[in-house]
């Protein structure tokens, strides 16, 4: 049923939200439902509405025209919400099981009205306290795959392909991403957020002028190369998880660019978690076993992306060149070596530039906080220096084994 709303845009609050889901006929009596602003993310509000006599419950995110996490100094454009919706509707058609049902969108008001996932934890918070879900690092490499090799010229029209990359033209969220993650970090700029106690050790950090040149190829990458639809902001605060499911959020970053960029991100904030937890897990053994299922997510999800990409060009690839052999097999080698270099800027960027995570800020201990984010800066420099050294995954493990534990 359609919705129709005012046509001038105006923020939501927790007594208006409700309108905006009565006509959807969803609940009984939109009137007794309970509502909460549940938002904790950087850009939007996120209202939770629930029926406390069915429990049925919703979700509505709207997004603001101004960046939350700074104010209205930095404002942003309201498409960002349509682009999400479109994303998620694209990911449906190939994994519905993967990402949130969405029910309603409105283009004025830039909400958009979906599945609660209340019941799932975020699987950045889970990771903190230690939960384990052995299923994430596949259900990943599942998403990846299917959502970049069906957005990509190996499987889409050249007509297709380009008419998507103007539909997902998104250069106001591109340029947040262009500056936090390929720029700001790697110079003095005034959005990075560094400690007194560790600037010392960042400005020897900025001297290196080998890693702004591999940086600088790896914007130039992620500026030119339109290689697949991209969700752009896949990281472990993006993806909501249970024992046996995963559900991929907030893809309002999404637009047309590298494909190793969002296996890039994925990566990093394994990483970052990785090297958090010898503050966050006390006893050795168990700091052990959770880093080799860290590992072992990796390794899932990187076997389950490069296998099923592969078979997807061997099965519904329209490349001409798909069937030639060694074609599939050395592109996958370039999205490998992208990726971990665009973990690396992701490792830099989470630690001293913008919007940094709570594996490493939430260490209470000040001096193991500062000497982890050394660690975590001299491995991101690694990664995006010496991306082409790792030759495949086993000794890239073996690697973040050796100098990370």
């Amino acid at each position: 049923m359609a919705i129709t709303q005012e046509r001038s845009y105006q923020a939501l609050t927790v007594e208006t939200v409700r309108s905006v889901v009565e006509q959807l006929q969803y609940f009984e009596d939109v009137e007794q439902l309970e509502v909460l602003e549940i938002g904790d993310g950087n850009l939007n509000y996120v209202f939770h509405l629930q029926d406390p006599s069915t429990s049925k419950s919703l979700v509505v995110k709207q997004a603001l025209p101004y960046a939350k996490v700074v104010g209205e100094s930095w404002p942003l454009t309201l498409d960002r919400a349509k682009i999400e919706y479109q994303s998620l509707q694209k990911a449906s058609e190939v994994v519905p099981e993967l990402v949130p049902v969405v029910f309603h969108h409105d283009s004025e008001l830039a909400y958009t009205v979906m599945e609660d996932l209340s019941s799932y934890e975020i699987l950045r918070a889970g990771w903190i306290t230690g939960n384990q879900y052995p299923e994430v690092g596949k259900h990943i490499g599942t998403y990846t795959a299917q959502t970049l090799f069906h957005t990509s010229d190996f499987f889409l029209h050249p007509f297709t392909k380009k008419a998507l990359v103007k539909d997902f033209l998104n250069p106001e969220l591109c340029k947040i991403t262009e500056d936090l993650v390929f720029t700001d970090p790697f110079f003095d700029h005034d959005t990075n957020e560094i400690s007194d106690e560790i600037r010392p050790f960042v400005l020897q950090f900025w001297q290196d002028e080998e890693l702004k040149r591999e940086a600088a190829k790896l914007k130039l990458q992620f500026l030119t190369e339109a290689e697949a639809l991209l969700h752009g902001d896949l990281h472990s605060g993006s993806i909501f998880v249970s024992a046996k499911s995963t559900k991929v959020i907030d893809p309002e970053f999404a637009f047309v660019g590298p494909i190793g960029f969002d296996l890039g991100q994925f990566l990093a904030n394994i990483l970052l978690n990785y090297l958090s937890q010898e503050a966050h897990i006390e006893k050795q053994r168990d700091l052990q076993a959770f880093r080799k299922y860290l590992l072992e997510t990796w390794h899932q999800t990187w076997e389950t992306f490069s296998n099923q990409f592969l078979e997807l060009i061997r099965s519904k690839g329209h490349f001409t060149f798909s069937s030639i052999g060694g074609v599939g097999e050395e592109y996958i080698g370039k999205v490998w070596r992208d990726t971990l270099g665009f973990a690396g800027c992701e490792v830099i960027r989470r630690t001293i530039g913008l919007a940094q995570v709570a594996d490493l800020n939430s260490i209470e201990d000040a001096p193991v906080q500062v000497d982890l984010k050394q660690k975590a800066l001299t491995v991101g420099a690694a990664l995006i220096k010496d991306r082409a050294k790792f030759e495949d995954l086993s000794a890239f493990l073996t690697w973040v084994e050796e100098s990370l534990s």
